[in-house]
């Protein structure tokens, strides 16, 4: 009796063991999740994109006159003054050789003057010798309309016919300059580097021809270092105020853009210094342009030009062309009530968050304002100090049981 009495004890506490770890393993448990709290605190919405500083106006040196451009001895980096430092020589170009057929055509060209000169000495001659007689007749004529023996006609007459002769030989004169000066030109035209007149001329015009420094500032860039011969305008170096005259230039996304305005604040990062640095938007460009990014995605781009507006001193360092991140600031507050932008999820057409309250979850739908990516303005439906969810899971629902991972 006693042994029946026992089995049957084993057996009602094994069954009590069994039922209650069935009841413990379908007990609800909390569900883990990470919490945020509803405060406030400064709130900012930006525009990013990377930019490239640039001097505003970067001068280019290039050759006044054709010539052979010396030896560029100053480098990237060195100082100039406006008007007093040299930083290039050049001389100018020597006369051209001359081939077989170019030689032998001004050759032709000099025995041609030569003759057209012969020939206007001699019309000098024949002037000269028609002069002569035309005042000898004259002074006849003037003797004998004195005595009355001709007449006024027949004096006058004689008067025209000197004056004349008087012109003709003026004519003659100018005639005789100006064969001389088309044979010194057709002379000219021989002169080259193996002949003697030409060497001597090309000595005498090595005078060597100093490029001045347009600009107080730094050379940026040195565009021909070696020694070269160079046509007029060729760009030898590119000079710039970086101390004064630094800005920075952006392409934005045409569609962020038109959120930006001129004056904007912007906070340049990224840039290699300490801290970031302050400026303003000074100009947005009304021509946009088609570019492709680093995946071949069409995108319609607009430059955007931001001026610094920090001491030069902390930017230093900072010169022409460096890689700079630029944040425009389009909105900001200093006291918002915000929540952590990943505790939002969409519920229909609303916003909602999960609230926790007395450890269970709360649907609740919420207004968002200005959202940044990392902080949302929350316009109304939450009060500062209250408990979220963060990264909300599909599992959770209103009023699940939760607790803080």
């Amino acid at each position: 009796m006693a042994k029946r009495k026992s089995r049957h004890f084993l057996s009602f506490a094994t069954l009590a063991l069994v039922g209650a770890a069935v009841a413990w393993s379908f007990w609800p448990r909390p569900l883990m999740v990470d919490l945020g709290e509803v405060r406030y605190e400064p709130m900012i919405v930006t525009i990013n994109e990377e930019g490239r500083t640039r001097v505003h106006d970067a001068y280019v040196v290039s050759t006044p006159v054709a010539g052979r451009l010396l030896r560029v001895e100053v480098e990237p980096g060195d100082a100039v003054v406006k008007g007093e430092s040299v930083v290039a020589q050049m001389l100018p170009t020597n006369p051209a050789a001359l081939d077989i057929r170019t030689r032998e055509q001004a050759r032709a060209a000099v025995t041609a003057a030569e003759a057209s000169l012969r020939v206007a000495k001699a019309d000098l001659n024949k002037a000269i010798a028609d002069l002569d007689l035309s005042q000898s007749e004259l002074k006849r004529a003037t003797s004998l309309a004195k005595r009355g023996t001709i007449s006024t006609v027949a004096l006058e007459r004689s008067q025209r016919d000197a004056r004349r002769a008087s012109a003709v030989k003026d004519t003659a004169e100018a005639a005789i300059a100006m064969r001389e000066a088309e044979l010194a030109n057709a002379r000219a035209r021989l002169i080259d580097f193996d002949s003697p007149q030409g060497f001597a001329s090309a000595g005498k015009a090595q005078k060597e021809i100093p490029l001045y420094s347009p600009v107080t500032g730094r050379i940026l860039k040195v565009i021909q270092q070696s020694e070269t011969t160079l046509a007029a305008g060729a760009p030898v170096m590119e000079i710039g105020n970086i101390a004064g005259d630094l800005e920075i230039v952006v392409e934005f996304l045409s569609s962020d853009a038109v959120q930006i305005s001129k004056g904007d604040r912007v906070i340049i990062d990224d840039w290699g210094g300490d801290a970031a640095l302050s400026g303003i938007v000074e100009r947005i460009d009304p021509l946009g342009f088609t570019k492709f990014s680093a995946l071949g995605v069409e995108e319609q781009r607009v430059n955007g030009v931001i001026r610094f507006t920090d001491d030069q001193n902390l930017r230093a360092a900072l010169g022409h062309g460096f890689r700079v991140e630029a944040q425009v600031v389009i909105w900001e507050d200093a006291k918002a009530l915000v929540v952590p932008s990943n505790a939002l999820f969409r519920d229909g057409q609303d916003w909602a968050v999960f609230t926790v309250s007395e450890g269970k979850a709360r649907l609740t739908h919420v207004k968002v304002g200005q959202n940044n990516g990392l902080k949302a303005q929350i316009l109304d439906g939450l009060s500062e100090g209250e408990q979220i969810i963060l990264y909300p899971a599909a599992g959770i629902l209103d009023g699940k049981l939760v607790e803080q991972r």
